[in-house]
């Protein structure tokens, strides 16, 4: 009995005959993540450009003992290879190219790619709703988790009408360093439109990149948010190498500071986590401000 699915790329793979579906995926660590919550074990997951040699834990969570096969520039064919998938999983954040993986690496490896969408066009309801198919297709079971999403997005609008009618101004953003801060576009990521959509008040941050306006600490602090939105990932400048910025200070003096991870697994749990963690983060604001 043969085995197929088509990407968000309209590109279908196909394993007919006696093949059957795919039971060696590899995968980007993030997509890796998602599979995992919904039930599909990979059998190994790799890096982006922006990795390094050793797993960004903030991404791969739950995959500590899942093998890393490297990133960027380290990840080749025969890296790939090493662990002989039938199938790698990627995300594609323009619809069309693998975000991870070139598919002449994956190709010389003997693996045909699957890539699903995860960028700024893409709701996250969509993101969510293919995973969960592509881990179907893959024989991975439903945890359940889409209950418990649904009642943290019902959490976030109750804590949104506790704070009306001054409602808590937050920022998402990304440390580049002592002396710069990238500030996320909340259209440009599918979780801080999906805040926006529940009634959180988002911070636009000015003119700039497409994701991303890259300008000072000193802009970050006159944009006066209540609640910042931290990358944690490990590209991003970790707070010890902020300490001795003045700006940065003030900002976490007059801002509550929690973590946000703009590669969450694609999974209704992961999600549901992030979400649940705004929610009480709002509901704590409303209290002080009571």
């Amino acid at each position: 009995m043969g085995w197929e699915f088509t990407d968000d790329r309209g590109i279908t793979v196909r394993r007919t005959g006696r093949t059957g579906r795919p039971e060696r995926v590899a995968a980007y660590v993030r997509a890796g993540a998602g599979l995992w919550d919904l039930g599909v074990r990979p059998v190994a997951v790799y890096g982006s450009g922006h990795d390094g040699d050793e797993p960004d834990r903030a991404k791969s969570g739950s995959l500590a003992d899942v093998p890393y096969l490297g990133a960027g520039r380290t990840l080749d064919s025969s890296a790939i290879a090493s662990v002989r998938p039938d199938l790698v999983v990627d995300v594609t954040y323009d619809g069309q190219q693998p975000y991870a993986v070139t598919e002449a690496a994956a190709e010389r490896a003997g693996a045909p790619v699957l890539a699903l969408a995860v960028g700024a066009d893409t709701s996250l309801p969509r993101i969510l709703a293919r995973f969960a198919a592509l881990a179907a297709a893959l024989g991975g079971e439903p945890a359940g988790h889409e209950h418990e999403l649904a009642e943290t997005e019902g959490a976030v609008r109750s804590a949104v009408r506790s704070v009306v009618p001054v409602p808590p101004k937050v920022l998402a953003l990304s440390a580049a360093g002592p002396g710069q801060v990238h500030l996320a576009r909340p259209r440009a990521w599918p979780e801080l439109r999906r805040l926006a959509e529940l009634g959180v008040e988002l911070i636009e941050p000015g003119e700039g990149g497409a994701n991303w306006a890259t300008t000072t600490w000193e802009q970050a602090v006159a944009l006066a948010p209540d609640l910042v939105l931290a990358d944690v990932r490990g590209n991003a400048a970790p707070a010890a190498e902020l300490d001795s910025v003045p700006a940065w200070q003030a900002l976490t003096a007059a801002a509550t500071v929690r973590p946000w991870n703009p590669e969450l697994p694609c999974s209704a749990r992961a999600y549901a986590a992030f979400l649940g963690s705004v929610a009480r983060t709002l509901e704590e604001l409303a209290a002080k401000g009571a």
